[in-house]
């Protein structure tokens, strides 16, 4: 078992913080306690609960229609919640099958635990769709666990409720998990699909304060499912974190208890920077895309073929402008834009882009 550093994050680690425009981030924009009229001065810091504080696990369950606060965990980023539900579900003689391209570790956690992985693949010929019938062709005798993301990171496709129901359908057949990352899920330009938790006891959701509310920076993040996996998750982070930073968690009941109106108020800011990026893709001879059916990120790919690795390159370093190369994600030949930062700044990104696309060109 042998852990090795993702290269996304590499190039986050590495760039992140050194430039002026960010327009590869894959959430909304980052935000402070004063913009959400936070008090943390009574918040009292001690161990939590090791599943999450009751009242935010009753919060966050008030959204997943059946379901009850015993089904909630809650985790320290959705990246906890996908290492504990891998771990506790697909085991040395285990096969798992995630759709790709992804989060990096999705796939990354399975190849560190030596764990037999197949990849689902999304193609560009089939608009980053998912092919239930090629998913059912990878389905073993040994399938413990699938992943899917919807909507897509780092595409933006969509799953219909239709293609869900399928499978979940695969995974009962299997007598298999169905985890669906739905962190993008309140990002949808319409309606969303159920909650895949809410659908059977075969199906686990998972989701993260990160991208939607634009809170990165508290780590929380939470899995629904049935109560013999969260007593499971619970064991594994015992090893690992314990439990969240009460911190953390007070920020994502005072968020939560104000849903709606931070909804409203997010969805209005990412269809206008959608319609920016829009207009702005309509206006490219060098970048071809699948346009993103909903969340904030998309993965156009240069026309003329080949890796992006060089211009996202000489975009960070001559026009301090952030994005991320295909390559980091195993999507050679794109990259990533996200749109969900302020007008402004993405604006200006996608002007130092057309620069440096233009450069290469040359």
């Amino acid at each position: 078992m042998v852990f090795k550093r993702m290269p996304l994050e590499v190039w986050f680690d590495e760039y992140q913080f050194e430039i002026d425009y960010d327009i590869g981030e894959s959430g909304m924009k980052f935000t402070s306690l004063k913009n959400l009229g936070i008090d943390l001065n009574e918040v009292d810091l001690r161990y939590g609960y090791h599943l999450g504080h009751p009242d935010l696990r009753k919060e966050i369950a008030k959204q997943y229609k059946g379901m009850t606060w015993e089904n909630v965990a809650v985790t320290t980023g959705a990246s906890e919640g996908n290492f504990a539900v891998i771990g506790h579900l697909v085991g040395a003689r285990d096969h798992m099958i995630v759709e790709h391209p992804t989060y990096p570790s999705l796939y990354q956690i399975p190849r560190s635990l030596e764990r037999d992985l197949s990849l689902f693949r999304l193609t560009w010929n089939n608009e980053f769709r998912p092919d239930m019938d090629e998913l059912r062709k990878l389905v073993k005798a040994n399938t413990k666990l699938i992943t899917l993301t919807h909507p897509n990171n780092p595409t933006g496709s969509v799953i219909t409720e239709d293609e869900l129901k399928e499978a979940i359908e695969i995974v009962e057949k299997a007598g298999a998990y169905l985890m669906v990352d739905e962190t993008y899920r309140d990002m949808m330009f319409d309606n969303p699909p159920p909650l895949a938790a809410t659908m059977s006891p075969n199906a686990i959701s998972l989701t993260s304060m990160s991208k939607t509310w634009g809170l990165p920076g508290i780590r929380i993040g939470w899995v629904v499912a049935d109560t013999s996996v969260i007593q499971a998750i619970r064991a594994v982070r015992e090893q690992v974190t314990i439990c969240n930073s009460s911190l953390g968690e007070a920020i994502a009941k005072a968020v939560l208890k104000q849903r709606k109106a931070l909804l409203t108020k997010l969805r209005k800011s990412m269809l206008t920077n959608f319609r920016i990026l829009k207009d702005w893709m309509n206006n490219q001879k060098w970048l071809e895309w699948i346009e993103p059916k909903s969340g904030v990120v998309g993965a156009p790919r240069l026309v003329r073929g080949g890796s992006t690795d060089e211009l996202c390159q000489l975009l960070v370093t001559k026009y301090r402008t952030f994005t991320v190369p295909g390559s980091r994600m195993e999507l050679d030949g794109h990259l990533r834009i996200g749109f969900g930062g302020e007008q402004e700044e993405l604006t200006r990104g996608l002007e130092q882009l057309g620069l440096a696309l233009k450069e290469i060109h040359k």
